[in-house]
């Protein structure tokens, strides 16, 4: 019996030992995570491109008025995509913005691009510019000279060209170039005083 029990044991320990090469030999199966359910990553909002209005000489004359028929300054900013002191004062006009309300200050923004920039380059350089909050418009005019003389007749079109008209429609502020802000600051609050 002594030898049938040692016989078992070495039969069972040749097993054990078989099982446990086979087991090192094939590795269990890795048990599956449970899968968190993915939550779509929220793609950050992309403001839609400003509204720039194609403007004729009727149109200018009308933007010249709406300031004095709304009864309150308005800032007019001539400027071009390919105007470098254009682009470099934008940052200045989209500050000047955000200080004066929309209710006290009109604010508009004319450019001279090409008439076929209206939905490309001109919207997407004022969406770059965060200045969704100007009134914005394309001067496509049939006779130039006569544009600019209804803005000012000492001006000849040179950009950037910012004018402040008071609540009676007169040119009380003028810049022919990039804006000084603490100048066009003083005119704006002497402006808005009267």
């Amino acid at each position: 019996m002594r030898k049938s029990l040692l016989s078992l044991a070495l039969a069972f320990a040749a097993a054990l030992a078989a099982a446990a090469g086979a087991s090192a030999q094939k590795p269990e199966p890795a048990k599956a995570e449970p899968q968190k359910p993915s939550t779509p990553k929220a793609e950050p909002l992309k403001a839609a491109p400003p509204k720039v209005v194609e403007l004729k000489e009727a149109g200018l004359k009308e933007l010249l008025e709406s300031g004095s028929v709304a009864g309150r300054p308005l800032l007019i900013n001539f400027w071009a995509t390919w105007c470098v002191p254009c682009r470099e004062e934008f940052p200045d006009l989209v500050r000047l913005r955000s200080d004066y309300p929309a209710d006290k200050l009109g604010f508009a923004l004319v450019s001279l691009d090409d008439p076929s920039e209206i939905e490309g380059t001109v919207p997407a350089f004022l969406a770059e510019m965060r200045a969704g909050a100007f009134a914005s418009y394309l001067l496509n005019a049939d006779d130039p000279d006569a544009a600019i003389n209804l803005i000012d007749p000492t001006w000849h079109g040179e950009l950037p060209a910012t004018f402040l008209f008071d609540r009676a429609g007169n040119v009380v502020y003028k810049h022919k170039g990039r804006v000084k802000v603490p100048e066009l600051t003083a005119a704006l609050d002497a402006a808005l005083k009267n």
